[in-house]
């Protein structure tokens, strides 16, 4: 079997077209680097290199079988990083649960920083429908989440406000309540009312939300900005969601009589005791801290 030495002074001599200038990359002998790559042809079976020439040229063969040395290589890279993050003390995976409503550029950024601070850390990211990632958190499966606040946690939750969502009355532009300069609750009883709602079917926080009796739900607020383009009724997403849709002007807001601004509603980070949080998972509690999202 070919070992990593060999692995390197064949890719070393191919990259740099002579066997002494991959010593010198290598900080190794000439012939140190001539005889890892003869014994990589003798065990290999293949012939690496024509040597009829002054400089050695990849053969066909040698062509081929590069491309799989750079892939061992770098799985054997990955490697030795992950088990020196893992000696270090790092996770080797971290679960981030971020509510659909709140994924904004400035937790893209964030994630960017992460990556490159932790380039070796194993990154899921779930993205659970209101009030559900309270749940994921509770039962482990994530390790740590973003959400829109609430009043009352579940015991050992820790939990901290990093900003705040806007909420608004939106409708296609094509709707009929959009012809109106000011809508009251009467005017929007009148339509379909789309809810974001939990998949849990005991969360009904979303009847503190209902105005109208003519009622459709979904899960992904994304789903329910769709169905508004279409002119099947209105709902109250926040600004994250249909910021898009509001530019291009597919939907608009509607003024509220009873409530010129839009609603804000907190943005929390949040976490549990239970469940110990490594250096990469406190590193990055740590710079959501520090977000101001608004």
């Amino acid at each position: 079997m070919p070992n990593i030495e060999q692995l390197n002074a064949f890719v070393a001599a191919a990259e740099t077209g002579s066997f002494s200038a991959a010593a010198r990359r290598l900080k190794k002998a000439q012939s140190a680097i001539s005889n890892a790559v003869i014994n990589l042809e003798i065990e290999s079976g293949v012939e690496l290199f024509d040597r009829s020439t002054r400089s050695p040229k990849l053969t066909v063969e040698g062509e081929s079988l590069l491309k799989s040395a750079y892939a061992v290589l770098e799985s054997h890279n990955e490697f030795v990083h992950k088990a020196r993050s893992i000696n270090l003390g790092e996770e080797s995976a971290l679960c981030v649960a971020i509510e659909q409503n709140l994924f904004t550029q400035a937790m893209v950024k964030l994630l960017v920083k992460f990556e490159q601070a932790f380039p070796h850390i194993e990154l899921e990211l779930l993205d659970p429908g209101v009030n559900d990632v309270a749940e994921l958190i509770r039962t482990g499966r994530a390790d740590m989440g973003i959400m829109l606040e609430q009043e009352n946690y579940p015991q050992g939750f820790k939990f901290r406000g990093i900003g705040h969502s806007r909420r608004m009355p939106v409708c296609s532009r094509n709707h009929p309540l959009a012809q109106l300069e000011q809508v009251d609750h009467s005017d929007l009883r009148q339509y379909r009312q789309l809810i974001p709602k939990s998949l849990n079917p005991e969360d009904t926080s979303h009847n503190a939300h209902i105005l109208s009796p003519k009622v459709w739900y979904a899960e992904s607020p994304f789903v329910i900005a769709e169905l508004l383009c279409a002119g099947l009724g209105w709902a109250s997403l926040h600004e994250s969601v249909v910021q898009e849709e509001l530019e291009s002007g597919d939907l608009i807001v509607l003024k509220r009589v009873y409530q010129q601004d839009a609603s804000l509603q907190g943005i929390d980070v949040v976490w549990t005791e239970k469940k110990a949080i490594g250096p990469a998972g406190q590193w990055l509690l740590n710079h959501l801290f520090q977000l101001n999202i608004h």
